[in-house]
């Protein structure tokens, strides 16, 4: 008995030192922060997204108050997060470009053919580690959710259904956090009021026959799009058809001329659904 209480003082003795000695240098090597940083990262939204291009809403708070940074870059907090820290800070900056996500896929369940019966982890992530994705096409969405589940803003549900992620625009801040979640790379961030015709397929299959065979409604790489585009604006990338926004007036002539009906018109079949 006497062992064992001494063993209890001696160990609550020495957590109590160590705690001195952690608590003492931490305030002598502590770093003096900037008050200036500290009032701007009191009205950042807090959600460490990276989306500002800084790794999290302190470094972008250091960087705006050592003048490494502009105060309109929080997509997140958007325009009044940026009146916020202009007015802390005396400096003006630009509109906030405000992005959404959207995904370049459609490869539903009912389009896109499984491999087979999955038996593995329950995850976008490992599903592509493990069997190289469920689906026969290589570049489909998994369908397991891991982009839901890293939204912190009940912006993405999973229909399931179609086992594909559906995103509420009215939600939706920009962050990147489901972007950078997804292993196959089909969400991409665009801007809100961006206007234009865009490609909703990542297939990147050369053969036609093949991608035939993998999902119903994929791009075949016919080229009718390219051929037909009065502004002749579109152009094969990784043998996908990809749109110049700057010259796409959304007159819908490829999304006449797409046999799959791969493409959307922006405002009006995505942001405006």
């Amino acid at each position: 008995m006497t062992i064992v209480l001494i063993t209890a003082v001696f160990a609550l003795v020495l957590a109590f030192v160590l705690g001195a000695a952690l608590g003492f240098f931490r305030e002598f090597f502590a770093v003096p922060q900037d008050p200036l940083a500290g009032l701007i990262r009191n009205v950042l939204p807090g959600a460490n997204c990276g989306a500002c291009g800084f790794p999290g809403c302190d470094n972008y708070a250091a960087a705006i108050a050592a003048g490494n940074a502009g105060v309109s870059s929080c997509s997140v907090g958007g325009p009044t997060v940026a009146e916020k820290i202009a007015r802390i800070t005396g400096i003006t900056g630009g509109a906030v470009l405000q992005t959404v996500t959207v995904l370049a896929c459609q490869g539903s369940s009912t389009h896109a053919g499984l491999k087979g019966e999955y038996t593995g982890l329950r995850t976008c992530r490992g599903a592509k580690l493990s069997a190289g994705g469920t689906k026969l096409c290589a570049w489909g969405c998994l369908g397991f959710g891991d982009c839901v589940k890293r939204c912190k803003f009940g912006a993405l549900t999973l229909n399931s259904e179609k086992r594909l992620p559906v995103v509420e625009y009215s939600k939706c801040t920009g962050c990147r956090l489901c972007i950078n979640e997804c292993p196959q790379g089909l969400l991409k961030g665009i801007p809100k009021d961006q206007k234009g015709a865009m490609t909703l397929c990542s297939n990147r299959n050369p053969v036609r026959q093949m991608v035939i065979k993998t999902c119903k409604i994929a791009c075949i790489k016919c080229g009718l799009c390219v051929k037909n585009c009065p502004l002749q604006c579109i152009n094969l990338d990784s043998n996908i058809p990809v749109v110049d926004l700057v010259k796409c007036t959304s007159c819908g002539t490829c999304v006449e001329k797409c046999p799959t009906k791969v493409f959307k018109i922006i405002e009006r079949d995505i942001l405006g659904a």
